[in-house]
C-alpha cells in the first residue's frame, strides 16, 4: 500500500468524480452517476487507509537509536558476543 495505494485511490476519486459531474449519459439499468459516487467512496476510503499505513510504516524522523553487533576475541583466542545499543 502506502504511496502506490494513495495514488490509485486518488485516480479511483478523480474517475468518480468525472462520472458524477461530468457524463451525463444515462443507460438502461444503471446509473453512471451511481458508480461514480461509489468510486469516490471506496477511493477516499482507501486513501485514508493508505495513509495510515504509509504514516505507520516510516520510523520516527530523526531516531538516533542505533544498535551493534560484534564478535570480540580475548588474547586466550575465547570468542564472545557483543550487542551495544546507543541512544
Amino acid at each position: 500500500m502506502g504511496l502506490t495505494g494513495m495514488f490509485l485511490s486518488a485516480i479511483s476519486m478523480a474517475a468518480g468524480a468525472i462520472m458524477y459531474w461530468a457524463i451525463t449519459y444515462q443507460g438502461h439499468g444503471f446509473r453512471l452517476s451511481t458508480i461514480g459516487v461509489i468510486l469516490m467512496v471506496v477511493g477516499g476510503a482507501g486513501f485514508v487507509v493508505s495513509a495510515v499505513v504509509f504514516g505507520v510504516s516510516r520510523g520516527a524522523v530523526g531516531s538516533s537509536r542505533h544498535s551493534l553487533d560484534r564478535q570480540v576475541v580475548d588474547p586466550q583466542g575465547r570468542t564472545s558476543s557483543v550487542h551495544e545499543q546507543t541512544k
